[in-house]
């Protein structure tokens, strides 16, 4: 069996993620899809509206030709990072299915793969320190910075206005970068655009939109495959869905309360930069909600993504010197979320060329470690050092849900993957 990957975070899986699905499996051929999934924490610095396995099982319910066979997770410390560091880990992810996963497809407002290979290749050099101190000194943010330079170089920078061309043009990167053998296929997506807070005509809508609508009592139902939207409204009434108030909540208890720890509070969050940790705690003082905190801290040079994802650093404690860690070492092993019977055949026919731990939870992964690296080895240490990132992650998202009793908080250490 082959295998085409895809990189999502299906928050939640909707019809356009449906049809990326079909899509990927047509123009690539495969017998198998593989999607590499953020977990708990997102790339934008925001909980997740449902747990990693439910959203896991959204995918693959949809059945035969229309959902996911497998779905694996891609490590917090990518999965909440620049679309840059967010598609280095999901290539790095993909490739240790290689040689039975041979092809990475993506969507795009473009769908013209030739001329995002063209910008792709063209972009790395514009990322400099020279860039990167002009953008600061101009007042601008570092995406606005690099269009700039791009513009007065004389390429075309339209490219750069859609979302999913940007997360296009850093798998590309990616690809290049790490010399992956993956064949990089892109379709033209369909309907919404990715941040639309409308639904528009028809029955595809944006993952904002559907949440936004949920979270203003409208359906979403004509949006969203049976299966996946079944599993969404058991979550809504179980109230095992994300409340952002009690996020709210956490972010201020992580801006409050650091100021006391002495003068160069806040000073070792990873992208901390100078004077923002006071930024921050004056903003706390006085925000009524997350947007109202994110808009106060926000500077010209900032965009709010940035400022979520440096909130979402604070509040699970992840420091410049591990994140650089994890970021420079390669991924130690990946945990299974999800696969379809279709799936587990094919995980069984990848076993013998695996090249890292595949984990079903933490209950068993120190055993699994030792006989991959050793007891005392340097990929042990930094094997450990991850699971210490996303289960300390797990257990804060659990105070995120209202309906969560009477289970132990340690949730990676009991949850199996769910089997459809």
């Amino acid at each position: 069996m082959r295998a085409v990957g895809l990189i999502t975070e299906y928050n939640p899986f909707h019809n356009g993620h449906q049809y990326h699905v079909q899509q990927a499996r047509q123009c690539s051929g495969a017998d198998v899809v593989v999607a590499v999934m953020s977990g708990h924490f997102l790339q934008r610095g925001e909980p997740a509206l449902v747990d990693k396995w439910t959203r896991a099982k959204m995918a693959i319910g949809c059945g035969d030709g229309c959902g996911v066979d497998v779905v694996v997770e891609l490590p917090l410390p990518y999965a909440c990072n620049s679309a840059q560091n967010f598609a280095s880990g999901a290539v790095q992810v993909l490739d240790a299915f290689a040689p039975h996963l041979d092809c990475l497809c993506f969507g795009s407002e473009s769908g013209d793969l030739t001329k995002l290979k063209q910008l792709a290749q063209t972009m790395t050099e514009y990322e400099s320190e020279a860039v990167d101190s002009q953008h600061l000194r101009c007042g601008q943010t570092f995406p606005q910075a690099r269009a700039a330079a791009l513009a007065q170089s004389g390429h075309d920078i339209s490219l750069l206005d859609q979302p999913n061309n940007i997360l296009s043009l850093a798998y590309l990167r990616a690809l290049k970068q790490q010399k992956s053998d993956l064949r990089p296929l892109t379709i033209t997506r369909r309907g919404a655009g990715y941040h639309d807070v409308n639904v528009g005509i028809g029955d595809i809508a944006s993952a904002t939109a559907i949440r936004h609508r949920l979270a203003g009592g409208k359906g979403v139902q004509p949006y969203m495959p049976a299966a996946a939207y079944i599993l969404l409204q058991q979550a809504v009434t179980q109230q095992m869905t994300v409340d952002m108030s009690r996020w709210f909540a956490m972010v201020e208890q992580s801006c409050l309360s650091g100021v006391d720890c002495g003068k160069n509070w806040g000073a070792d969050f990873y992208q901390m930069e100078p004077g923002l940790a006071e930024r921050i705690f004056q903003a706390a003082l006085v925000a009524d909600d997350f947007d109202d905190l994110v808009t106060r801290i926000k500077a010209r040079h900032f965009t709010r993504t940035r400022v979520q994802r440096l909130l979402c650093y604070m509040v699970l404690g992840l420091q410049a010197g591990a994140v650089d860690n994890f970021l420079s070492t390669p991924i130690p092993y990946i945990q299974l979320l999800g696969t379809s019977q279709k799936g587990e055949a094919f995980l069984r026919q990848c076993r013998a060329d695996f090249p890292v731990p595949l984990i079903s939870n933490l209950s068993r992964i120190k055993a699994k470690l030792n006989r991959a690296y050793g007891q005392n080895s340097a990929m042990r240490k930094h094997a450990e050092g991850m699971i210490e990132v996303e289960d300390r992650a797990t257990r804060l998202y659990t105070l995120l849900l209202p309906g969560w009793q009477e289970k132990s908080r340690q949730w990676n250490y009991f949850q199996q993957p769910c089997r459809v």
